[in-house]
Formats: C-alpha cells, sequence, structure tokens
C-alpha cells in the first residue's frame, strides 16, 4: 500500500513541472489539489482513521491553496472560501 502512495506522490510531483506558463488562478487551483493529496497520503501514511484523512486533505487543500504564487509579478493568491480570492504580495 505504501508503494502505491508513494508512486502516486512522485507522479503528482512531477505532474508539476507542466506549470510553467499557468495563469495565478490555474496556480491557485494545482496547489490545492496538490496540498489536498499530500495531506491525505500524509494521514494515511500515518495510519490515520477516516476523520484524520480528511482534515489531512483540507488542512493540505488550504495551504496548497494559499502558497499558490505567480513567479512573473511575485504575487501571492490567496483564496477567500467563497470561491474569490485576493492577490497579496509574497
Amino acid at each position: 500500500m505504501r508503494v502505491k502512495l508513494m508512486l502516486l506522490a512522485s507522479a503528482g510531483l512531477l505532474a508539476l513541472s507542466g506549470c510553467d506558463n499557468m495563469t495565478s488562478q490555474e496556480r491557485m487551483v494545482v496547489g490545492g489539489l496538490t496540498g489536498a493529496s499530500l495531506g491525505m497520503i500524509t494521514a494515511k501514511a500515518l495510519d490515520a482513521d477516516r476523520d484524520w484523512v480528511i482534515i489531512g486533505a483540507l488542512a493540505g487543500a488550504a495551504a496548497g491553496t494559499v502558497v499558490a504564487q505567480n513567479q512573473q509579478t511575485k504575487q501571492c493568491a490567496v483564496a477567500l472560501g467563497d470561491g474569490t480570492y485576493r492577490l497579496v504580495r509574497c
């Protein structure tokens, strides 16, 4: 089971290399999905019960969304929780 999780995590990290020409909003979405995946994988690797897996995925999504960054403008996209986001200086 752990080998499958590690392969999934590695595949996700390799997929991130294609994020070079994305918009700020696209980076935020990718950051949120990546954070949720890593939070879930970490909780599963630690043999957490189902509630902690969900909490890990939500926490990872929140962290991944906050750290979405536009490399050209040096701005970070921060999710406001209502489907919108705001740009702040990183």
